[in-house]
């Protein structure tokens, strides 16, 4: 299935807000409310859209300390470490990835003491390199 530019359009201001209504978005790709909601309903049903979230400020929740954690496995007990990934607050999403390491985690805690338990939790699973986020760029 081939997307138009109207598609990407669309896809691209429910990137910007998934809470916009369809008529604010047919103002701006020149279709109607309903034309528009006809077009994500066939987004969803062919699996381009999966979901909508909220993005949240960790900052304004009281975890200003952002984490990028590289983990290096011990072992090939990758279901116990996704489960141990899910349980953790911290966690704000988690990949398996190829390359340097075998996940990248990132994390948002309060400070680096709270940093540091995550760390000491993750070491039962393997070793680790951490970098610390400084600002976002976009």
């Amino acid at each position: 299935m081939e997307l138009d530019q109207t598609d990407i359009e669309i896809i691209r201001l429910l990137r910007q807000n998934a809470r916009i209504q369809w008529k604010e978005i047919g103002e701006n790709v020149f279709l109607s409310g309903q034309a528009v909601g006809n077009r994500i309903k066939r987004l969803e049903d062919l699996g381009i859209i999966q979901a909508y979230t909220v993005q949240l400020n960790e900052e304004k929740m009281g975890r200003p300390v952002l984490a990028f954690i590289t983990v290096f496995m011990k072992s090939t007990n990758h279901s116990g470490f996704e489960s141990f990934l899910q349980e953790q607050e911290a966690v704000i999403e988690a990949y398996r990835v190829s390359g340097e390491g075998c996940y990248t985690v990132k994390a948002a805690v309060l400070d680096s003491a709270a940093l540091n338990v995550l760390l000491d939790a993750i070491l039962q699973y393997g070793n680790y390199k951490v970098n610390l986020a400084i600002g976002k760029v976009k």
